[in-house]
Parts: structure tokens; C-alpha cells; sequence
């Protein structure tokens, strides 16, 4: 049975690279930034690329905030990509400090060492790089899209900051770049989100959008 899944449009990222995998999946979806439509659906996916501070202000303008909150409560399935997942934390210094969704308590920090210097690495990270579990964590992999998955398998990723949760046990995976180790994926109740592109992760990152489709 085919879910009624709909991608939030609120003019940031190519929606449609998201779109043709759920095609190919068969169970197509709409984008859109109606607000009944977004309440009517039976999950979302909030994707995204570009700056932090814009994002918001564009989901804001829409009123699409308050419908993603208000969808989340309900407790149907949300899926974050990329500049996506980190809006759902709680504010970010990307260019200034700015207040984010605040579902997922934390913050979006910038690659810099323990000096506030750059890390003098190339920012930013673009290209494939492992997940892996905690050392100490909740072993959730297994109840997660990332199911049949492997751990330290690739994935692609495109972005200059990172997210640092307060709450470890909602950490899915991490990732290092420059010697920095971070989240790079969370499952807190119904919501699944990665700092990754699985849309661009080869067969990996179809499973895991098939996997989550049957989470719904």
C-alpha cells in the first residue's frame, strides 16, 4: 500500500532529486508548502541545501514552522536531509546565530578546532564518508531505516557545519571529518534525519529511503 508522503517546499534545494527516488521506489509523492495538505499526509520529508538563517525564515513565511511542529506531535513519521536535519535543532551560528525548529534540543556548529581556528581542512566536505555507531550508544541501528546497512558503510555528504545534540542516546551515527568526530544521523522517536545525502549514496541510501517508507 502505497503512503502518502510529502516533501516540504519552502524554496531551498532541489526537491526533485528527492522525488525520483521515491518514484523509483513506487510510491511517488508531492512537494509541496500547502499547510492541509502537509497535515493530511501520512509522513514528511523536510530536505534541504543552502544557509541556515534563510531557511527559517522562509519556513516561517509560510507558515510551514508552526505545520512541521504541529505534524511531529501528531506522531507520524518525519525524515530530515541535510540542511533539513539540522533545522530541526534548536539554533545554529551559521552567519550569526539564529533560533531553528527546537525538536531536537542542540546546536549547528562549524568545523573549527579547539582553538575556534579552521581546521584547515576543506570546508566545505563534499564527497563520501563512513557512518558508524557509538562506542556507547542505544542500539537502535537495527529498528532504524539504516537497517541492512552496514556499519562504517559510505555515504555522501555536502556541508560546512555539523550538529552536536544534548541528548547522546539520540544519536543514530557519527562521522569524522578533519579529526572531528559528529552526529551525523539521529532517531528520536518518529523522526529519522541524516546530515547525508542518501538520495546520492548509490543503492545504500535507496534502502534507506525503502526502510523508512515501510517504518510509516
Amino acid at each position: 500500500m502505497r503512503k502518502k508522503i510529502v516533501i516540504v517546499d519552502y524554496g531551498i534545494g532541489n526537491l526533485q532529486s528527492v522525488a525520483q527516488v521515491f518514484a523509483h521506489l513506487n510510491n511517488p509523492v508531492s512537494i509541496s508548502s500547502n499547510n492541509k495538505e502537509i497535515m493530511s499526509a501520512d509522513a514528511l520529508v523536510l530536505p534541504g541545501v543552502g544557509a541556515f538563517g534563510h531557511a527559517m525564515n522562509n519556513l516561517k513565511e509560510l507558515n510551514l514552522d508552526k505545520s512541521i511542529l504541529e505534524f511531529v506531535q501528531t506522531g507520524k513519521s518525519l525524515m530530515g536531509i541535510c540542511l533539513g536535519f539540522q533545522l530541526l535543532f534548536s539554533e545554529s551560528e551559521e552567519f550569526g546565530n539564529h533560533k531553528g525548529l527546537d525538536i531536537i534540543k542542540g546546536k549547528v556548529l562549524k568545523f573549527t578546532n579547539n582553538n575556534g581556528l579552521d581546521l584547515g581542512i576543506k570546508i566545505p566536505q563534499v564527497g563520501w564518508n563512513k557512518i558508524y555507531k557509538p562506542v556507547i550508544s542505544v542500539d537502535n541501528w537495527n529498528k532504524s531505516p539504516l537497517r541492512e546497512i552496514q556499519n562504517m558503510d559510505y555515504m555522501y555528504f555536502v556541508h560546512s557545519y555539523y550538529v552536536e545534540p544534548e541528548i547522546t542516546n539520540e544519536i543514530l551515527t557519527l562521522t569524522q571529518y578533519g579529526g572531528k568526530e559528529y552526529c551525523s544521523s539521529i532517531l528520536k522517536d518518529n523522526i529519522f534525519a541524516v546530515q547525508f545525502h542518501p538520495e546520492k549514496s548509490a543503492w545504500q541510501g535507496i534502502r534507506i529511503y525503502k526502510n523508512w517508507i515501510e517504518t510509516i
